[in-house]
C-alpha cells in the first residue's frame, strides 16, 4: 500500500495521533487514551503512520514505544517553502501598496489641514 505524505496527514486521527506523539515516546495505551478511540483502530494508523515514515517503534521489552521521526516533515517544510515564498511576495507587495495609500493619504490630509 503507497501513501504520500498528504494522504497521511489527511485523516483527523492520525493527525491527533501526531499531536500526541509531539511530546515525545508513548505507548499504544497512552496514545489511546490520549487520542480516546479503541486500541485497534490507533494500532491500525500507527501502523499506516509508521509504513509512511512518520513514526518509529522502539521495542521496550513487553511494549512497544512509538515516536515522531522528522524526515517527513522536513520533506512537507520543503515544499511549502516555495509556497511560503510565493506568499510573502504576494505579502510583501500587499504591505508596500498599503503604505503607499497611508502615504497619499497623509499627505491629502495635510492638503486639508493647511487650507
Amino acid at each position: 500500500m503507497h501513501i504520500d505524505l498528504f494522504e497521511t496527514l489527511a485523516d483527523p486521527t492520525r493527525r491527533r495521533i501526531v499531536e500526541a506523539l509531539r511530546d515525545g515516546e508513548r505507548q499504544v495505551n497512552d496514545i489511546v487514551r490520549q487520542v480516546g478511540i479503541h486500541q485497534s483502530g490507533v494500532s491500525r494508523h500507527l501502523r499506516i503512520l509508521h509504513e509512511t515514515g512518520f513514526v518509529s517503534v522502539r521495542p521496550n521489552g513487553q511494549t512497544r514505544l512509538y515516536a515522531l521521526r522528522p524526515e517527513p516533515f522536513r520533506e512537507f517544510e520543503t515544499w511549502l517553502a516555495g509556497y511560503r515564498r510565493l506568499w510573502e511576495d504576494r505579502l510583501d507587495r500587499f504591505g508596500a501598496a498599503l503604505e503607499e495609500r497611508r502615504k497619499q493619504n497623509d499627505s491629502t490630509e495635510k492638503e486639508h489641514t493647511d487650507e
